[in-house]
């Protein structure tokens, strides 16, 4: 007895050893299957999986505290997204859904490599569970000591795969310094030996680390242990997402339409409140409990959130514009802090960033505007009227560009040190009322610029004077 427990003992280590694992073929004999590792796919996997954790940092209690008493509470939204609570709650959590669906369709590419069935059909399972809740193989994590666990496993996996990477390139380095100093012609040969000597010897070393961090990284773990990390950590982070916004399963979803209630009026000029500004917002889109999963006529939980997440027509992000005016608005944004730095052709560039509808409401603004800016007091309420606009419009155009930057292709594979979301820039944005704040703007840095070049002219003349 004693041997045959010996003999399972080593049959089981080397069979978890080889990380193999056995299927009939037809003709009835015990075949072995290898699975294979990620390889160089480690990059990209530690990559998506660096966005998975930034994505369920989001949603921790701290930040999910600062999203309902902070974000959702700017006064730029408030004056011309929406101050409707429910509404933006229901744009954050579309937007976190959508990012994950993002990050589990490329999650799906890799489990389809998988020997395990369950991960190889992850992709079905992942919406079955995201439409009505069903979890078949328990991958929801439900203890936070265990998911925290987890997520440090993963958080030292991404990290050893981004020193692997670092590794690998200084390697290539070494080896691009061998073959220069190999085809160099160096006068002194006993030298130049000596080097070559030194550099292989650097780049044997370098590869021995290298071979020890393949083991500890992600390079040598196969699709199927690496899967299985993503896919828990998937379905945990949806779980959290719909028990932070309160979606139950089968039942209310974030809205799907947001059709509001504008006014045109601006009220941002210097004599105005500009405190006053109500929106309506559209109705949530339900779910009743019998919903089956979703086909192509009837689009599921994933599906409806990206929809929710399509610009009205009233807004920016409709008509192609929320880049274009956060860039407008941080140009004029620096000219309002030193308009005695601004020279006429900055002016010029600055009307040439203008459409064609800035320009008709700027040109009525200012008729019947004298061409003397000569008023003190009037300057002085200029500038306090054009920096509390910047107060509440600059932070939308900061996180329009911030959120950009964050996903452009070049930040693709790099960790989000942020977390902007969409309702917070200009993208849900209206049009008329952004464009009415940006003309005001436009308005009163014409008077403070003229202001401040006619102060100048004066005390030229009255230096001149004292001087003559």
């Amino acid at each position: 007895m004693a041997l045959e427990s010996w003999l399972i003992k080593v049959k089981t280590a080397l069979s978890n050893g080889f990380d193999s694992v056995r299927s009939l073929p037809p003709n009835g004999k015990p075949l072995i299957i290898k699975k294979s590792n990620v390889g160089v796919l480690a990059f990209e996997i530690a990559a998506l999986m660096s966005k998975l954790i930034h994505l369920w940092q989001c949603l921790s209690d701290k930040n999910v505290i600062r999203l309902k008493n902070e974000a959702i509470c700017l006064e730029g939204v408030r004056k011309i997204v929406s101050n409707d609570d429910s509404f933006l709650l229901g744009l954050a959590c579309a937007e976190m859904v959508d990012n994950l669906g993002l990050l589990a369709r490329s999650a799906s590419r890799f489990s389809s490599r998988c020997v395990d069935p369950s991960l190889s059909n992850f992709d079905r399972l992942f919406h079955l569970f995201a439409d009505m809740g069903l979890d078949p193989h328990n991958w929801v994590i439900l203890s936070a000591k265990e998911t925290d666990a987890k997520v440090k496993k993963i958080d030292r996996l991404i990290a050893s795969t981004a020193t692997l990477h670092k590794e690998m390139d200084m390697l290539t380095t070494l080896e691009t310094a061998l073959k220069k100093l190999i085809h160099s012609k160096d006068n002194d040969k006993s030298v130049k030996e000596q080097r070559i000597i030194d550099l292989k010897q650097r780049i044997i070393w370098q590869r021995q680390e290298i071979k020890l961090l393949k083991d500890k990284s992600l390079w040598n773990r196969s699709y199927d242990t690496v899967n299985s990390f993503l896919v828990r950590l998937i379905f945990t982070i949806l779980s959290r997402i719909k028990n932070v916004f309160g979606v139950g399963v089968g039942h209310t979803l974030p809205p799907g339409s947001l059709h509001r209630s504008l006014s045109a009026s601006a009220t941002v000029y210097p004599s105005e409140n500009q405190d006053n500004c109500n929106f309506v917002p559209g109705p949530l889109i339900t779910m009743s409990p019998s919903y089956k999963i979703h086909d192509d006529r009837s689009p599921g939980f994933i599906e409806m959130n990206s929809k929710a997440l399509r610009a009205p027509s009233s807004t920016l992000g409709a008509a192609a514009l929320p880049l274009h005016y956060a860039n407008l608005i941080i140009v004029m944004e620096k000219m309002i802090k030193s308009p005695q730095l601004v020279g006429m052709d900055a002016r010029d560039d600055l009307y040439s960033m203008l459409p064609s509808s800035i320009r008709s409401s700027l040109r009525t603004r200012l008729k019947g505007v004298g061409f003397s800016a000569s008023d003190p007091c009037l300057a002085g309420e200029w500038r306090d009227a054009l920096g509390k606009i910047l107060g509440w419009l600059s932070p939308l155009a900061h996180n329009m560009i911030k959120w950009q930057s964050e996903r452009s292709f070049e930040q693709q594979h790099m960790i989000q040190k942020t977390s902007v979301l969409l309702l917070q820039t200009l993208f849900f944005a209206n049009k008329d009322k952004t464009e009415a704040a940006i003309t005001e703007l436009l308005v009163g840095l014409n008077y403070i610029w003229r202001f401040d070049r006619e102060m100048n002219a004066k005390a030229l003349i009255e230096c001149y004077k004292s001087i003559n």
